[in-house]
């Protein structure tokens, strides 16, 4: 993952609803969740629910299937898991190194 792709990708979760909605998918599991359980579930009004859903999604952090009229929003753990190994790819290094 390059420095632009995970800039993106942290710059996305930088909200606190942003936060919310992703930790919500990410606790729905593989099945993910259609927007309606999304804003019961965070009590975040569906316009602006649909705002941070499209900024996630742009980021690649959320996965969005249309299911016939429901569309169904998942967590991208692939993604997720790349940004977490890229912020700690050189974790202590500079300690290994007596710096």
């Amino acid at each position: 993952m390059d420095v632009v792709a995970a800039a993106q990708g942290f710059a996305a979760m930088g909200s606190e609803s942003r936060l919310e909605v992703l930790q919500t998918l990410v606790r729905a599991g593989d099945n993910g969740l259609p927007v309606g359980d999304i804003q019961l579930r965070t009590g975040i009004p569906g316009s602006t629910l649909a705002h941070h859903l499209k900024f996630l999604s742009s980021a690649d952090l959320i996965v969005q299937d249309r299911q016939g009229r429901t569309i169904i929003n998942q967590a991208n753990y692939r993604h997720l898991q790349a940004l977490a190994a890229f912020i700690l790819e050189e974790c202590c290094t500079d300690q290994e190194m007596g710096a």
